[in-house]
């Protein structure tokens, strides 16, 4: 017995390889900011080591419950300090690679969670 509707409201993140991630099948190949309610836009950031505090502070405007932060190929954890304005607003942020992040974001978006997927997309990944 099939329990799910064949179409999603929300965005969804279809695929996802080295250096991309597909929404609703359109192929991107940089960073990228994605929300259950129709949030999207591009996320100014290549490597992990070019985050700063500003990339989360411009999330915790979106109100979503939680954040789901895609690291990159690898899970790696923002600095406590870049995470202090989601913290005020009660935001919740998960940390994971950015494939796990896809599949997470997806499940939460399709039981009508609002959530967002900031995904790091770093060129020239290989798996």
């Amino acid at each position: 017995m099939k329990l799910q509707p064949d179409k999603s409201d929300v965005p969804t993140l279809t695929a996802h390889g080295p250096g991309w991630v597909a929404i609703d099948n359109e192929r991107v190949e940089a960073s990228v900011v994605v929300g259950s309610r129709g949030e999207r836009f591009d996320w100014d950031c290549t490597r992990f080591e070019d985050l700063q505090a500003h990339h989360f502070e411009q999330l915790a405007d979106l109100g979503a419950e939680l954040i789901i932060f895609g690291s990159g190929r690898r899970i790696r954890f923002p600095q406590p300090a870049w995470l202090r304005t989601l913290m005020a607003r009660r935001t919740g942020v998960e940390t994971m690679d950015t494939a796990a992040a896809c599949r997470t974001y997806n499940i939460l978006a399709s039981e009508g969670r609002h959530v967002v997927a900031a995904l790091l997309v770093e060129p020239g990944q290989v798996p």
